[in-house]
């Protein structure tokens, strides 16, 4: 396998599906205190079994302490070889990579955007049908590393971006699209337009009602919390940068004029994305979620996507599961399941690369 990259400039990323592989994203992750590479790639057929294909890949990086850097790249790259091939990739990918970085940067982070090989076994899902997950990680490294020469590539400690998620087919009807979600969600959805909940496009100057949602919202989940700033920047881009194919919208579900849910809806090529979603500990039986995610997937629909993504549900559906809330009313819009195969490191300094995993596994957390 031969890979060329070509730097480019940041602009003039190819806008697609995938929101995080594009020019707009990057410009937030300057703002967010990001630096940003972008690349034309070009890999090469030397065998039967890869074809010709030429793509754009956006590359972010950062500090992580002192004389280290992380380079991350948000769900890419966007080729998918066949799964004998992908280790493959990755480790040419990331040679080639290497000389454009930082002297400093001790590991590329790949979220990867590819479907997990592990949907595809069958004792990987329960009597009832339910996914039970990948195998433990080194499994998972052996199956990746097979056919590669160095066997360099490991399973992350977490995944940044949503590994698992539901997807919502808008090249359906209004009237199909309802008749596919649960009983309980179409009902939310009639109680909430009963109850007079209004949802209209906010403004920027209106950041403040959505991220006191945000606050009550996190501390109730006990979820990490993001400054204002971080979400200044989704909406300053839109106002600051041409982005023909993408738009942000910021939606706040009302009732009597009282903000009770807001969301933060992206829209990029064919794919709507719901970002962010928050809601107030208040009015909670006026529905406002479900009036706020319908009118995002009617938005969606006027604008031609034919895709949805819900952005994110636990990837096993147990009770116990801090994210079981998340996951039974993202499901109950009546969407299709993807597993992806989350982030995988390619260390470039290995002493260096030890001790920030062994730093990182005591950490909560953090957004990518």
């Amino acid at each position: 396998m031969q890979i060329d990259l070509e730097p480019k400039s940041l602009s003039n990323l190819q806008t697609g599906p995938v929101l995080q592989q594009t020019s707009y994203w990057g410009q937030v992750k300057k703002i967010q205190g990001w630096n940003c590479k972008a690349f034309y790639i070009n890999l090469k057929n030397r065998t039967t079994t890869i074809r010709n294909i030429s793509k754009d890949l956006l590359v972010v990086s950062r500090s992580i302490g002192d004389n280290a850097e992380l380079a991350y790249i948000p769900y890419g790259p966007n080729i998918l070889p066949q799964q004998e091939n992908r280790g493959l990739l990755l480790e040419e990918l990331s040679e080639n990579l290497r000389r454009y970085l930082s002297k400093n940067c001790i590991l590329i982070r790949y979220d990867l955007p590819w479907r997990s090989p592990w949907m595809q076994e069958a004792d990987c899902y329960d009597e009832n049908g339910q996914w039970l997950g990948p195998p433990e990680p080194r499994v998972r490294e052996f199956r990746m590393n097979f056919g590669t020469r160095e066997w360099n590539l490991r399973k992350a400690p977490s995944d940044s971006l949503p590994s698992s998620t539901l997807y919502i087919d808008l090249k359906k009807s209004e009237e199909e699209l309802l008749a596919k979600m649960k009983p309980k969600t179409r009902y939310n959805i009639n109680l909430s337009r009963r109850k007079s909940v209004v949802v209209r496009e906010a403004s920027i100057e209106e950041l403040s009602v959505w991220y006191d949602l945000y606050c009550q919202t996190a501390e109730r989940n006990r979820i990490t919390l993001h400054s204002i700033d971080y979400f200044i920047s989704l909406l300053k881009v839109k106002e600051q940068y041409h982005h023909p194919d993408i738009q942000t919208h910021l939606l706040l579900a009302e009732v009597a004029g009282e903000a009770v849910a807001g969301m933060f809806l992206v829209i990029s090529g064919n794919q709507a994305t719901y970002l962010y979603g928050a809601s107030s500990n208040n009015c909670r039986n006026y529905m406002g979620t479900y009036s706020l995610q319908w009118k995002a997937i009617c938005l969606a629909r006027k604008a031609g996507c034919t895709q949805y993504d819900m952005f994110g549900v636990s990837q096993l559906p147990h009770p116990s599961h801090p994210m079981y809330g998340l996951y039974r009313f993202k499901s109950g819009f009546g969407g299709s399941f993807l597993h992806r195969q989350g982030c995988w490191d390619y260390p470039l300094n290995e002493k260096t690369y030890s001790g920030f995993i062994s730093s990182e596994l005591s950490m909560t957390g953090y957004h990518l």
